[in-house]
């Protein structure tokens, strides 16, 4: 076990709290006070430590994937201190010390998870999700590798409508698995392009590829402000007459960071709390 060092403040308990909050995601597997991950085929588990947090095994396979779930590209101090200037934000991200956002390390997973939560709640979604990585993923230890692009290429759309997936989230899936798209050479462009490559495939629209933008490239302006939580999390925090497609503007160039507090400040420290 070595220890990765993360800036401070660090709460992991906060900073984990979503893989916790919808039920169990077997990918991204919170077991016995610790979160575990495969990778290359091996588990790996993350607990808390003095400093940041222990790994095992941290090694150059391992830790580039660890820094991304955790978080690590997130410039945190900029971040808190725009928030200071803000009125909401800085009763918030206070309250919220410690906290930073995960990521999706994997584009696949990324757009897949998303496409599964379209139109469900999260908790139905996660649900769906283990089957899929039950059964087309591969299990190490505790956790499951999330099933690969090539083999859910191979998969029929029936096989994942009977898992649970709607007839046309299944063809969105396998036609994602089966297209041409470079998912790797998305982080090269700049958001627009990344967008309008993604929504030019079945399946994906601006929503999807918000969260993409926010939850795989951490993208500091990406605003999915389509998402119903974070909707509910902007009218609990600033009034239920926000526009929360134009209050994104407000926290230029922190949307990403701003939506990320929010959503989990609603569900862990909500107003008047």
């Amino acid at each position: 076990m070595a220890l990765l060092r993360i800036p401070q403040p660090y709460d992991f308990a906060l900073s984990t709290e979503r893989y916790r909050a919808f039920g169990p995601d077997l990918a991204n597997l919170w077991h016995d006070g610790g979160l575990h991950r495969v990778v290359d085929g091996r588990e790996v588990r993350i607990t808390a430590a003095d400093g940041g947090v222990d790994v095992e095994p941290l090694d150059p396979q391992t830790e580039p994937v660890v820094r991304k779930l955790l978080g690590l590209e997130f410039d945190l101090d900029s971040f808190a201190a725009f928030a200071a200037t803000e009125p909401v934000l800085a009763r918030l991200v206070p309250a919220l010390a410690g906290f930073r956002p995960p990521l999706a390390p994997d584009p696949f997973e990324s757009l897949v998870t998303s496409i599964s939560a379209q139109q469900v709640s999260l908790f139905a979604a996660f649900a769906i999700r283990n089957r899929l990585i039950t059964s087309f993923g591969k299990r190490a230890g505790d956790a499951y590798s999330f099933p690969t692009r090539e083999r859910l290429a191979l998969v029929k759309e029936q096989e994942l409508v009977g898992l649970g997936f709607s007839g046309r989230k299944a063809e969105y899936i396998v036609a994602l698995a089966r297209s041409e798209l470079d998912l790797g050479s998305l982080a090269l462009l700049p958001d627009d392009d990344v967008k309008a490559e993604l929504v030019a495939q079945r399946g994906i629209g601006e929503w999807t590829a918000e969260w993409f933008l926010a939850r795989h490239l951490a993208r500091p302006q990406a605003w999915p402000w389509g998402d119903l939580g974070l909707r509910k999390a902007v009218a609990a925090f600033y009034g239920a007459d926000a526009d929360v497609r134009t209050i994104g503007a407000r926290f230029a160039p922190f949307q990403n960071l701003t939506a990320h507090y929010l959503v989990t400040g609603l569900r862990v420290h909500p107003p008047g709390d």
